[in-house]
């Protein structure tokens, strides 16, 4: 695989110091603006733990220095990793790198029933390849930022029994139905549970009770006690703690209570010292409680002050892509894909199996930007960045991918019967000194089907009776005619070899031709099997409208085709990206290619093909 760009990062791709956006050449945006006037004033220099000092413990990994920017990258391990998940990984990690901080990795595994730790460690995989670590950074040069929320799982039943005894949590028996209803609507204020009035003590023994497997699963939540007429519904008294009897990947079966995603992520964060809460715009009416929440263990002396902040960015919406992964996962176990590694996936497996780089996803991270809109990003950018990075890099070929044979009637007559001729060209036409690659031509070449019509249309400069063109790197022909089967379709191309015409030679420009064609030498060609990628839907915005999304998969996301490629090929490893000459780029696939055995996929095209 190609690796990352270098960058003037630190050990494991942390930096030394903090390089002003001017500096770094890097585009200024909302978050790099809080951040650097929150570094300026020392908003964190002088983070305080409330309480008796043994509260401080209670981060994992003892005493980071609050000085420095934190920021976490923390998905939930129940499904693999998308583009959209690129995005906040690089913005994440990148923020911390650039003003000299840590960005933790967390696994927020509150859920156990969907979580795995097969999507822990494709996770890890994934971020690493993408370029980051949380390994040998920190202060003292040696803290791991690698976090389960299971890790703090003590902690977060400590926390919820403190708001019960504070009065601000109570325990609610309420059917699921009937919390619905009381909760009201946009329009409407909430009605009181009417087991809110509860006494503390009387909740923490119902708590407890819940904590021992007393209690059925769903007859009874923890909820916190703010304000059932609350404009945000969100702050109408959320469910903090369900009785679930899962089990969890990581602590087995200690536990029959789990925290709710929106009570655990907060405590995580103020037990990790995180600065900046970065997340996106779907958590934005969330953030009154994770403030709440945490004002309330400040008081309590539970986590330490100033607390986190949480700030939110527009997530990624990519035309033709879907990123949720309840419908990608529904793709994959309904076998419309091969896997989540199946290259039309928009997973950062299926990605990089399709041939994108973590260069060709940085520089589209870079695009696009980090804004608080919402908007729709065009696929094309996304391309965009792919061809920007792969064509200062990618060795080129040619390969036929719809061959069909032509012959050169007079070759015996004029360089001898059985005779192959040396061309060669270059592996990188802007980089000589990667050298140059080999290959012969003979009687017998394979071209492209659509380079030949026995009658044009206008500006139709390939092979047609009569006219004249170049074989790429060989030499000048004219066409003579086509054999067709009794189906009407060309078996064979036939054309004469016009001497001393050969590309690099002196006579190579005695004829003037309009068109130059591609090919592959029948005695040398290498046979593999192309797969054809494209979009996966057919649709813009899959899974918006009145479809089922499933009804808006491109029937021509994927076609395979046998091709031949130039024998500079016939050795090429797995994973390895090639610019097929006016054909595209393509990747030797990294999981069916091998020896005896070779497998191309098709990462894009030469240019947009779905453009206007």
């Amino acid at each position: 695989m190609t690796s990352p760009a270098p960058s003037k990062a630190g050990p494991k791709g942390t930096a030394a110091a903090a390089p002003a956006d001017k500096e770094n050449h890097k585009p200024s945006n909302f978050l790099r603006q809080i951040i650097e006037k929150d570094l300026a004033e020392g908003t964190y220099a002088t983070r305080r733990w409330g309480g008796s000092p043994g509260d401080a413990a209670h981060h994992a990994s003892g005493q980071p220095d609050p000085a420095r920017v934190r920021l976490r990258f923390p998905p939930e391990p129940n499904g693999y990793l998308h583009i959209g998940h690129a995005k906040s990984i690089y913005l994440n990690f990148g923020l911390a790198r650039d003003y000299g901080g840590v960005c933790h990795l967390r696994f927020d595994d509150t859920n156990p029933e969907k979580e795995d730790t097969e999507y822990v460690s494709s996770i890890i995989e994934a971020v690493k390849w993408l370029g980051f670590d949380w390994e040998n950074n920190g202060p003292s040069g040696n803290e791991c930022n690698l976090y389960q929320a299971s890790d703090y799982f003590d902690f977060m039943y400590r926390a919820a029994e403190y708001l019960i005894e504070s009065g601000n949590a109570y325990v609610d028996e309420q059917t699921a139905e009937e919390m619905r209803l009381s909760r009201g609507d946009f329009g409407h204020p909430g009605t009181n549970s009417p087991f809110r009035s509860r006494t503390p003590e009387q909740n923490l023994a119902r708590f407890r009770e819940m904590r021992d497997g007393l209690h059925e699963d769903g007859s009874m939540v923890l909820r916190a006690k703010i304000d059932m007429a609350s404009p945000n519904i969100n702050m109408r008294d959320p469910a903090i703690y369900r009785i679930r009897r899962a089990h969890h990947h990581n602590t087995g079966d200690k536990w029959c209570i789990y925290p709710m995603y929106t009570f655990a992520h907060p405590i995580e964060d103020a037990l990790e010292q995180i600065t900046h809460s970065i997340c996106t715009l779907e958590f934005e009416d969330q953030r009154p409680f994770y403030d709440w929440l945490l004002d309330r263990l400040c008081e309590g002396g539970l986590v330490a002050t100033p607390h986190p902040h949480q700030y939110e960015f527009a997530r990624l919406n990519l035309t033709y892509v879907l990123t949720s992964k309840r419908k990608l996962a529904q793709l994959v176990y309904d076998h419309k894909v091969t896997g989540w590694d199946d290259p039309r996936m928009p997973t950062i497996v299926g990605l990089r199996r399709r041939g994108y780089t973590p260069e060709a996803l940085h520089l589209f991270a870079e695009r696009i930007g980090v804004t608080k809109s919402d908007s729709w990003i065009d696929y094309s950018t996304l391309e965009g960045a792919l061809r920007d990075t792969l064509d200062p890099i990618a060795p080129r070929a040619m390969a036929v991918l719809d061959p069909v044979k032509l012959v050169l009637t007079n070759w015996d007559t004029v360089m001898g019967a059985g005779k192959l001729d040396d061309c060669s060209a270059p592996v990188h036409p802007h980089h000589p000194e990667l050298g140059k690659r080999s290959f012969k031509i003979g009687k017998e070449v394979w071209i492209e089907r659509t380079d030949f019509e026995e009658t044009p249309p206008k500006g139709f400069f390939r092979l047609f009776p009569g006219n004249k063109v170049r074989l790429k790197y060989g030499h000048v022909i004219e066409c003579t005619g086509a054999t067709r089967d009794a189906n009407g379709q060309v078996t064979e191309v036939q054309a004469t070899l016009i001497p001393d015409t050969k590309s690099g030679t002196p006579g190579s420009d005695a004829i003037k031709v309009k068109g130059v064609i591609t090919w592959v030498g029948v005695n040398d060609a290498v046979q593999a099997e192309v797969r054809l990628y494209d979009r996966l839907f057919k649709e813009a915005h899959p899974g918006t409208g009145e479809k089922d999304f499933m009804e808006e998969l491109n029937p021509d996301s994927l076609k395979v085709v046998t091709a031949y490629v130039e024998p500079s090929l016939a050795s090429a490893p797995a994973g390895q990206r090639f610019q097929f000459e006016r054909h595209g780029y393509f990747v030797t696939d990294i999981v069916d290619h091998k020896p005896g055995k070779t497998v191309f996929n098709r990462v894009t095209g030469m240019k947009d093909s779905w453009g206007k």
